[in-house]
C-alpha cells in the first residue's frame, strides 16, 4: 500500500505517493534424471518420459536415447518440491511394473 502523509492534503500541499516493493527472489531449479540400467524396457522410459514429464514422443525417444547412450538423461528441470514429486512417481511406478529405474535431482 502507498505511503503518505494525510496532513499535507489538508494543507493544500501535493505530493508524490511512493510505494516500497520487495525483490522476490527465483526458487532454484532442480534437474531430475533418469540413469540408465540394464533391466528397464526402452518403452518404459519413453512412457515414463511422456506421463510424468508431458514429453511429446519425439522428446521422449530422443532423452531415451540419451539415457541409454550416456548413462544418464535430463527428464526436466523444475523447483525442488516438483522434482521431488516427480522422482518418487518415477519411482513408484517403476517399482509397481518391477523395473529398477533410478531417478535422482541435482541442482541446475
Amino acid at each position: 500500500m502507498p505511503d503518505f502523509d494525510e496532513d499535507s492534503f489538508e494543507d493544500g500541499e501535493t505530493g508524490v505517493a511512493t510505494e516500497s516493493r520487495r525483490k522476490v527472489e527465483k526458487p532454484p531449479l532442480y534437474k531430475v534424471l533418469l540413469h540408465n540400467d540394464d533391466y528397464t524396457s526402452m518403452d518404459f522410459v519413453v512412457f515414463i518420459l511422456m506421463s510424468v514429464f508431458y514429453k511429446d514422443e519425439t522428446d521422449a525417444r530422443r532423452i531415451m536415447l540419451e539415457v541409454h547412450n550416456r548413462g544418464v538423461g535430463v527428464a526436466g528441470v523444475f523447483t525442488y518440491e516438483v522434482a521431488e514429486s516427480k522422482i518418487n512417481k518415477v519411482t513408484a511406478l517403476a517399482r509397481a511394473n518391477e523395473f529398477p529405474l533410478l531417478c535422482s535431482m541435482e541442482k541446475d
